[in-house]
């Protein structure tokens, strides 16, 4: 980047970093490997997962060895970063890549805008993207997918629409990063035009993974129904692709048909079992894995089948050697809180082997206060205890508050429904909303004043009021409107 450039002597200090570190010289292999030698330990090490002993080896190779340091040695410890999400480390290899003069490598520019974006700094991220000077398919969808893995899909759709008007042609990988966007976003008109983009790219109609992708799409975007038929049509099926329509019924509370798909989906691995033992393709066989079973406990907790989703539960341990995650606890916990099982809801949280997240104790905190369970008494005891665990965990959400504050005006405890209003107005953020208007995705801020389009937006809206206003009046309603 060229904050870097900006101070010459950073190379050196990065360098004398990195060979004066004190770290243990344990797992080092000899010092006499020849450059291939050492990038075939780099790669070895980052394919078993051992990220620090690959900078520790690749430290190692900076103070004993620096002619044997390549391009590919620079790539393999980059993705260590990457892997880590070490943003420290990662800028220290920006500046060897800097200082050793390879900053004009393609792959290594990519591998750059990866480690940015793993570490949570989209910035450095477009800025590495800016400095590139011919960008290929592969940077622009690096920097499409930095935006989407942090959560601003809003600007990874731009840079969908801006690569194509630089007349780069999608692939499959950005194609499926896209419709990732799109999905979070509810952007169903961006989704349903990549659709029709793929069905005239001959070839990629058939792609497992982008239909997994559009099943994903079209279930977020509320179009249940295409998403099943394009399931329906689909010839060859993996774990994903029976996932993804299994957990779009469950968000739509088609309980029914999610549990009905699961039951299908059994009842495919049995028959692929038996081609199996027989000798034929092993293909078909489609185990469930950890996602799935969350569709399945959604499903139950949206139907009300209580012991159902035990039995679920119990099955993904026993039967397929799954270890549930604390979205499988946060699964259950909405199970029991839904049937109005409150206090066993608040006994299996305080029973659960791993440390309960802030959205186990918020599922409690709503449930409690829309569900009594015929003791007041008790069921502001688990509220409070679901709130003081919030703000320990998430002390800056304004919602835990309000439920709190209705809970307390409900039982008629106004001292301490003032207290928590007070909270509430020294953190509120300002609410965001979003529309999409044919591709475009528009973004609205609460009290904002630097809209680019406020002068007409608050014209419209005096209209309006008045409009509803004088509506109001004629029906003799006379409503103040805020």
């Amino acid at each position: 980047m060229r904050f870097l450039r900006r101070f010459p002597s950073l190379g050196r200090r990065v360098i004398k970093l990195f060979s004066t570190n004190n770290q243990s010289k344990a797992h080092l292999p000899p010092a006499h490997l020849k450059p291939p030698k050492a990038n075939q330990t780099l790669k070895r090490y980052l394919q078993s997962n051992h990220t620090s002993k690959a900078l520790l080896f690749f430290r190692f190779l900076l103070r004993k060895n620096p002619s044997s340091i390549d391009s590919f040695s620079l790539m393999f410890s980059l993705k260590a970063c990457t892997l880590k999400s070490s943003l420290v480390e990662g800028k220290q290899m920006h500046a060897l890549v800097i200082n050793l003069g390879f900053q004009t490598i393609i792959f290594l520019q990519t591998s750059l805008i990866n480690m940015y974006s793993a570490a949570g700094n989209v910035s450095d991220a477009h800025n590495m993207f800016d400095e590139i000077p011919s960008k290929n398919l592969i940077s622009w969808t690096s920097l499409i997918s930095a935006y989407v893995d942090n959560q601003i899909p809003t600007k990874a759709l731009q840079l969908f629409r801006e690569m194509q008007m630089d007349d780069v042609q999608p692939d499959i990988v950005t194609l499926t990063v896209a419709l990732s966007a799109c999905a979070d976003l509810g952007a169903l008109d961006m989704g349903e035009w990549i659709h029709a983009y793929i069905r005239r790219r001959k070839g990629l109609n058939t792609d497992v993974c982008l239909n997994n992708s559009l099943i994903n799409m079209y279930s977020k975007c509320g179009e249940i129904g295409t998403a099943r038929r394009l399931f329906d049509s689909m010839q060859m099926k993996n774990v994903t692709t029976w996932t993804s329509m299994i957990v779009g019924h469950a968000l739509h509370g088609q309980a029914e048909e999610a549990l009905q798909l699961f039951t299908e989906m059994k009842e495919t691995n049995k028959r692929a079992r038996k081609n199996v033992r027989n000798g034929k393709d092993v293909s078909s066989l489609v185990l469930p894995n950890d996602v799935t079973f969350m569709g399945v406990l959604m499903a139950c907790s949206h139907a009300g089948l209580v012991e159902e989703g035990k039995q679920h539960f119990r099955s993904m341990q026993e039967d397929y050697n799954l270890r549930p995650r604390i979205s499988h606890y946060g699964c259950m916990v909405d199970l029991l809180c839904r049937a109005g099982l409150l206090t066993k809801a608040y006994e299996f949280i305080q029973n659960m082997p791993v440390p309960p997240n802030a959205v186990v104790w918020r599922t409690l905190l709503s449930a409690s206060s829309l569900r009594g369970n015929g003791n007041s008494e008790e069921n502001v005891k688990i509220c409070s205890e679901a709130s003081r665990q919030l703000l320990e965990l998430k002390p800056n959400r304004v919602g835990d508050n309000v439920i709190m504050s209705n809970l307390y005006a409900a039982k008629g405890m106004w001292d301490k429904k003032i207290l928590v209003r007070e909270q509430i107005k020294q953190r509120r953020d300002p609410g965001c909303s979003s529309i999409e208007v044919g591709i475009d995705i528009k973004q609205f801020v609460a009290a904002d004043d630097q809209h680019p389009c406020m002068p007409r937006i608050y014209e419209i809206l005096y209209h309006l009021t008045r409009t509803m206003r004088a509506f109001d009046h004629a029906l003799g309603t006379d409503i103040p409107l805020e």
